[in-house]
């Protein structure tokens, strides 16, 4: 079988990997040239563990091709992915341009069936709208060519999106025909070896599944930073409340631990569509609205607790940042906590270093020289008059507090994701703040 996948970015590059690591012939279709010529040369534009090997090794197969002409292509391929960039509108809805782009340069050269793919992250009745320009453009050409349009949406964890490719909790598709549903099922037989994840829906459910799974996600760390807050003002401890309710079966573990806030490509976007598709219904999502609301006041709570600390008199000193990505084992910066951070301390009139493992030149093209840019934590700290801990690295677990103190103008550290010992950082010497 052979594929297209229009966008290499997060989704789609990984996409293409991963098919052409089962034996699949894939070309990954973008418009940057200078993208392509990088990805033709064996070079990765974006950061994501195990992606590199697995571009090269199948691009040195000949199952894995790039070029920036997706016409050139059409006669050969049975499937079109569309998975570029669905980013928000001024009011919050989805952006589709560039998906109706790609429909519209299908609709114009296609000459035999092809399934139509969107796998960008798309609102409710966008398959419809594919559809309508596909024909449209089809009808211009006075030639009866049949198509179908799918939607399978994708839930690739940035940091992890290989492995989560490659052996997934559960592939949805969104179909109309059979004649789709049997070419969509061939395409994902090879991940459905050991146990069949595999669920069939139909169009318009495939694309609400990923808004609502995304808004749940949010919902929970909103949630549990509304309740660390709490925590902080009646004396409860929230990582002992996290364990008390996570051990409930109904409920689980995973996404209740407090922090600072979410950020990257997926959550704040997401939640934005779905409150804006519901407006354009005339439904208020009110629950969201919140969620929205709990994150984006809990991405300043550090610099709420610095500002507290230092009776509001900031102006001079030096803060450092651990961490600029928005999640470990990725480079994006996307909505990133360390943004807002940053922004509000030097608004105050603070100096602001920063380390990240591998966020440093995205942070560079972000921010220019508004900040200093260090070799590691320990360069980080040096003469600050507080640490923040915004990113969760490995790196960061186990620093050489003692050390660290040494190089501190003032022992401070405010931990944006209570990864630290709180008997450990005092009995060293620190003042420590953590979430809830």
């Amino acid at each position: 079988m052979n594929i297209a996948v229009v966008g290499t970015g997060y989704v789609g590059l990984v996409s293409g990997a991963c098919f052409a690591q089962m034996g699949i012939d894939v070309t990954c279709v973008d418009t940057d040239k200078g993208k392509i010529e990088r990805l033709q040369r064996g070079e990765i534009p974006i950061y994501e563990p195990g992606l590199e090997p697995l571009v090269k090794k199948n691009s040195a197969a000949g199952r894995l091709h790039f070029t920036t002409d997706l016409v050139s292509v059409l006669d050969d391929v049975d499937v079109v992915f569309s998975a570029v960039g669905t980013p928000p509108d001024e009011d919050g809805s989805a952006d589709l341009r560039y998906v109706l782009e790609v429909a519209h340069t299908v609709g114009r050269n296609m000459n035999k069936y092809i399934v139509f793919v969107t796998k960008s992250t798309v609102p409710v009745g966008t398959a419809e709208k594919v559809k309508a320009v596909i024909q449209e453009e089809l009808d211009r050409r006075c030639l009866d060519v049949c198509f179908d349009v799918a939607s399978n949406p994708e839930f690739l964890k940035e940091g992890a999106a290989v492995d989560d490719f490659m052996h997934p909790d559960r592939v949805v598709v969104g179909v109309e025909s059979e004649r789709a549903r049997e070419i969509m099922a061939r395409l994902y037989k090879p991940f459905m070896l050991v146990s069949d994840r595999l669920i069939f829906t139909d169009i318009p459910s495939a694309e609400m599944i990923k808004y609502a799974a995304n808004s749940m996600l949010a919902t929970r760390i909103s949630f549990m930073n509304d309740i660390a807050n709490l925590c902080e003002l009646v004396g409860a401890d929230v990582n002992q409340v996290r364990k008390g309710i996570g051990s409930d079966t109904r409920i689980g573990n995973k996404f209740l631990y407090a922090g600072c806030g979410y950020g990257g490509s997926c959550f704040p976007k997401d939640v934005k569509a779905l409150i804006r598709t519901a407006e354009q219904k005339g439904y208020d999502m009110q629950v969201l609205k919140a969620v929205e609301r709990v994150n984006d006041r809990q991405k300043g709570i550090l610099f709420d607790k610095l500002e507290k600390h230092y009776g509001g008199e900031l102006k001079g000193r030096t803060v450092a940042l651990w961490g600029l990505a928005f999640k470990p084992e990725t480079d994006d910066m996307r909505e990133a906590p360390s943004l807002v951070l940053t922004g509000r301390l030097l608004e105050a009139g603070c100096k602001v270093k920063v380390y990240d493992p591998v966020a440093m030149e995205e942070c560079r093209r972000r921010l220019g020289a508004r900040v200093t840019y260090c070799r590691d934590i320990y360069d980080a700290a040096k003469d600050a008059d507080a640490v923040m801990m915004v990113t969760e690295w490995k790196e960061f677990r186990v620093p050489d507090w003692p050390t660290v103190k040494s190089l501190m103008r003032t022992p401070l550290v405010l931990d944006g994701r209570n990864i630290y010992d709180t008997n450990e950082l005092r009995k060293n010497g620190f003042v420590y703040y953590k979430i809830g």
